[in-house]
């Protein structure tokens, strides 16, 4: 029989370890195996797979636009593929970490992935304007920044979100806390108790809880959200550190006036970065805080590997 006769199309919604939820053209979803020991596939990967009884084999995972994902000294931490944007949701309170937004979003830069940067709680009055003022860099950046109030789940901010979000693929990344769960489900009403009790169903011993969903966010399936879990740490070792400044905005435009090629933009002469950061985002600049990032990025991505 030929390759055609035997696989099937589907799109990985779920990932269980070595086990996957896979979504044919039809809607219908079934477990599938990965084919030998390395489990490669992840959320929103298309796939080739092949039935067996009542569930499945991937056979092949078909070529991506892009794999948003972390590394650190120890693993790779894979979170989607195929993705049109990255929604980093904040909140006024707790506070959340520059440091982490900016991995982050230095994370979906190297792989051609539009940011979308909300900050979630504008109900809290004081502690969101400290925060707004506090994202100034970002909000002065192709960025912006898109205020909300999930507690509220106004029919203004699903307005705006839907209007971002239509006829694109978003993982949804942010710090425990935030209010991922409370968007998904204002978007996707009851996609999250769906998929609890999915998970119950599917943990009878071989199946672990999945970490990362997809959601479908229209009857159409033309917009789709998908779930990620908090993160700690966004480890960057995937990142060369000569090309870390190009992927920073605030950064990128002025080190076409540096006077080295090769320039670190930390201690060379006439360098185009460090002079911006003298100015100041004021007069178009770059801020303190943004440069100390970068800084200490550089520093970490430098060190060498054993």
């Amino acid at each position: 029989m030929t390759e055609r006769a035997v696989l099937d199309h589907g799109l990985i919604v779920a990932n269980y370890g070595r086990h996957f939820l896979v979504e044919t053209p039809e809607g219908q979803r079934l477990i599938c195996h990965s084919r030998g020991k390395k489990s490669q596939g992840v959320v929103g990967d298309r796939v080739m797979w092949q039935a067996s009884r009542d569930e499945g084999t991937i056979e092949r995972i078909e070529p991506r636009r892009n794999l948003f994902y972390r590394q650190d000294e120890v693993r790779t931490k894979s979170f989607a593929a195929n993705l049109d944007h990255v929604l980093i949701l904040l909140a006024a309170e707790p506070e959340f970490s520059s440091s982490q937004l900016s991995r982050a979003l230095i994370a979906a830069e190297a792989q051609h992935i539009t940011p979308i940067i909300a900050l979630n709680k504008s109900d809290l009055v004081e502690p969101f304007a400290r925060a707004w003022e506090w994202l100034r860099p970002y909000r002065q950046m192709h960025y912006g920044v898109l205020p909300l109030s999930l507690r509220r789940s106004s029919d203004v901010d699903r307005a705006e979100l839907l209007k971002l979000l239509s006829g694109k693929t978003t993982l949804v990344l942010g710090p425990s806390g935030a209010g991922k769960s409370t968007l998904i489900n204002l978007l996707c009403p009851g996609a999250l108790a769906q998929t609890n009790g999915l998970s119950q169903a599917l943990n009878t011993g071989k199946h672990t809880t999945t970490s990362t969903t997809w959601y479908w966010v229209d009857a159409e399936h033309s917009t789709a959200l998908i779930d990620s879990p908090g993160f700690q740490e966004f480890g960057l070792n995937h990142i060369d550190p000569a090309q870390l400044a190009a992927y920073m905005p605030d950064l990128r435009p002025h080190v076409a006036n540096c006077k080295f090629y090769n320039c670190s933009h930390l201690h060379e002469p006439g360098c185009g970065v460090m002079a911006a950061v003298k100015r100041g985002p004021q007069d178009g600049g770059i801020s303190e805080n943004r440069y100390k990032i970068y800084s200490e990025l550089f520093a970490e991505l430098s060190q060498p590997r054993y």
